[in-house]
């Protein structure tokens, strides 16, 4: 990951140095020059010169305004503001903008002075001396002359020093100024804390905002008559670029050399085979910035080599890059894995950290332990360079270290923590698609099945689904057809598609599974138990109730025998089959096995478990089965809060809870209430699940049916047209749920008089 010797990195005397890549070598010697005479100065005057504003150059009002804050809250002191932030986010370009404001204003002297190295600055401070009427012939004491006049003069100006790369080299040569007429603008990659001493107030700049980015492209290719390469995926192609302006300034400029339509651009870019140089070439820098893309991007990357006391910044960077670039959590870096790949011998966490924040101070990531559990972030080009420049060889190491740690972190079970859950399964996600097959070998990872099991666990049907679908298909292609994993995945893919409700292809697929497990493994093997299991849930779910008890007895005994009886596995039967016997109308044994189950699971999983909660959530169904419903109601009202309180609002467990608790409201009489709830809990529904998710459409007919009885009857029977219509799509004509809605609704239609 090398940027090239020179630019930030080059450091010491300009003396046979250069700025970058392809950059010339100057020897500069300065030799005394006479004394310029005092003479009329023709104001204003403009040293530099202020570089010319990029191609549709986008004003940035957010970042002016807060420029403009602090230049009005400077007070009768001499300004010094820093704009601090990563490599192609404009900061020279809104520096620029604010010179030019500045002349257009009516200020006396701007001066624009490259800052990578004190002798730049100490020239055009000599020039301005000069200019202003100040110089002797020296320019270091004529450098020393001007601030000495900026310091006193009362005209107005503003002094740019453009790149800082190291404070310390520009400490005496920082523009002050005693009577408030002075402004001091300075840019810089650095987030470092000497760049705000002595005064200076730091304004971070980021990225474009997507209102900004998206403008820019439409203004760019219109400006070029290109205006027909626009099209719906314009904002899409601007967050694949990361709303990075140097890179859309890139992009652009290639789609008009190139004639390419956003769209097929995006699909360029995105192909995992264009590398950054191609899809952002060195030709596409019509703007002069003159470097190339990669180069721009980790310029400081040398500079923190460098600085580097570590020696883990760039392990440390490459592991970054690997993970979600919308970020991970700092606790990653105090997991043993993440340490080991570091050095050998272990690094220590705080060695660890001091990485990060060397890696942060020179803007190639951010960390931040105050934006947990996305402290460390990147941005996602920043990241690519980086992945581009990581040894194939070495890939795998990376990523296996990075998916230890995940999994190292990740808490089981993980409902209580559903932001820290999310930004595991977000950087398990990015980590899979980065590593390529760095995570398989034998068998694939184990932290690839856990964010599976989280997306599923938190009924996220969509995304678990999608997960399944991908992980089958990689099993299947490098470990094949007949690999337990594979078997252990297709099972997985069958309860997703069950918890989706496609119930049918659930049932082929579990069925299918089933016999090969049986054939492959055994009918006592632990993955045999649990593809029964499911198949037995799914059964369930189709509404084959008469078979799923037989399935249910004989892999209670099963488990019993395998696991014991107080295995978790055990109990998890024990659980499903009370449901069976539940739905076939045997109450008694239904409550008796689900009160030892709440019993077992209170006593080895806790009583604030998901499987606990969801326990008691069945026996008080039992109670109501029996006619109890009093003692329904009361536990009904406590699981719905626990698990509100425990899992999430949201949480299907706590939509199915309150779902029952509507329905105990409505054969109370209290059906407005009822109603309401149901209302909320489709809303719910249709929102996470989708609204052709069963659970969705049985829950819009029973609505229709709160509102019908509640005496909104016209509202209740256009509800339950559009639920007999989607519950006959998407179930079947023949299935239960939609044969009794369309009797419902047959029955309302002739009681309810006139068309509607």
């Amino acid at each position: 990951m090398s940027v090239g010797r020179g630019g930030i990195g080059a450091g010491g005397s300009i003396e046979g140095s250069a700025l970058g890549e392809n950059s010339r070598v100057a020897n500069i010697h300065f030799h005394e020059a006479p004394a310029v005479p005092t003479a009329a100065v023709a104001w204003p005057v403009e040293i530099g010169p202020v570089p010319a504003l990029a191609s549709a150059f986008q004003p940035r009002h957010g970042l002016r305004k807060q420029v403009e804050g602090a230049r009005a809250n400077g007070g009768t002191v001499g300004l010094t503001q820093v704009l601090s932030g990563g490599g192609g986010v404009g900061k020279t370009q809104l520096a620029a903008a604010c010179a030019s404001d500045a002349m257009a204003e009516g200020y006396d002297l701007v001066v624009w002075a490259a800052a990578t190295e004190a002798q730049q600055v100490i020239t055009q401070y000599a020039q301005a001396a000069a200019r202003v009427g100040v110089a002797g012939g020296d320019p270091e004491a004529d450098a020393r002359l001007f601030l000495e006049w900026l310091a006193t003069t009362s005209r107005r100006w503003l002094v740019v020093l453009d790149d800082v790369t190291d404070p310390a080299v520009l400490t005496s040569w920082w523009p002050a100024s005693r009577t408030g007429s002075g402004w001091v603008l300075a840019t810089t990659r650095l987030k470092d804390a000497r760049m705000t001493g002595g005064g200076r107030t730091r304004i971070d700049i980021d990225v474009y905002t997507p209102e900004e980015a998206s403008a820019f492209v439409a203004a760019r290719l219109t400006g070029e008559g290109m205006g027909h390469l626009l099209d719906a995926r314009v904002a899409e192609l601007a967050s694949a670029l990361g709303h990075l302006p140097l890179a859309l300034s890139h992009a652009t400029a290639y789609m008009i050399n190139e004639e390419l339509t956003c769209t097929a651009y995006l699909a360029l870019f995105t192909d995992h085979r264009t590398s950054l140089e191609q899809a952002l070439p060195e030709s596409a820098d019509t703007e002069g910035y003159g470097r190339q893309i990669t180069t721009t991007l980790l310029l400081s990357l040398e500079a923190a080599q460098a600085a580097d006391t570590t020696g883990f910044a760039t392990t440390a960077l490459s592991l970054v890059a690997l993970l979600d670039p919308a970020g991970h959590p700092h606790a990653l870096w105090s997991a043993p894995p993440l340490l080991d790949c570091l050095a050998p011998d272990r690094a220590s966490p705080d060695q660890a950290h001091k990485a990060l924040r060397l890696l942060h101070r020179y803007a190639l990531i951010t960390c931040d332990t105050r934006a947990e559990p996305r402290a460390v972030r990147i941005h996602a080009l920043t990241a690519r360079a980086v992945r581009e420049g990581i040894p194939e060889a070495r890939l795998p190491e990376l990523a296996t270290a990075a998916a230890d740690a995940l999994l190292h972190i990740w808490p089981a079970p993980d409902h209580a923590h559903p932001e820290l859950a999310a930004a595991l399964r977000a950087n398990t996600d990015a980590l899979t698609g980065h590593a390529a097959d760095g995570l398989w070998g034998s068998h694939g990872h184990p932290v690839l099945r856990h964010a599976g099991n989280s997306l599923s666990r938190a009924g996220l049907v969509v995304a678990a689904l999608a997960h399944w679908q991908r992980f089958t298909a990689d099993c299947e292609r490098l470990l094949g057809h007949e690999h337990l994993q594979t078997l252990a995945a297709r099972s997985s893919l069958a309860s997703a598609y069950a918890d989706a409700g496609r119930v049918e292809k659930a049932v082929a697929l579990a069925e299918w599974v089933l016999a090969d497990c049986e054939r492959l493994a055994g009918v006592k093997h632990p993955l045999t138990l649990a593809v029964r299991n499911n198949l037995a849930t799914s059964y369930g779910k189709a509404g084959r109730r008469a078979e799923v008890v037989g399935l249910f007895e004989r892999l209670v005994t099963d488990c019993e025998r395998q696991f014991g009886g107080r295995h978790s596995h055990t109990l998890t039967a024990r659980n499903n089959l009370a449901t069976a016997y539940r739905e076939v109308g045997r109450a008694v044994e239904a409550m008796g096995l689900q009160r030892r189950v709440i019993a077992d699971s209170e006593s080895l999983l806790g009583a604030e478990h998901p499987e606990t909660l969801n326990a008691r959530h069945n026996l008080a169904s039992c109670y109501w089965r029996a006619g109890l419903v009093g003692e329904a109601a009361e536990l009904l009202k406590q699981v719905s809060a626990d698990c509100e309180r425990v899992l999430g609002a949201e949480h299907p467990e706590t939509l199915s809870v309150r779902n029952d608790l509507a329905h105990y409201y409505w054969r109370t009489g209290l059906v407005e209430d009822a109603a309401g709830l149901l209302e909320q809990v489709v809303a719910d529904r249709e929102r996470l699940m989708g609204a052709d998710h069963p659970e969705t459409l049985t829950g819009r007919g029973n609505l229709a049916v709160a509102h019908w009885e509640a005496g909104r009857r016209e509202e209740a029977v256009t509800l339950l047209r559009r639920a007999v219509a989607d519950l006959d799509r998407v179930l079947g004509s023949g299935h239960a749920d939609t044969v009794g809605a369309r009797s419902t609704l047959a029955r309302y239609e002739r009681e309810f008089p006139g068309d509607h």
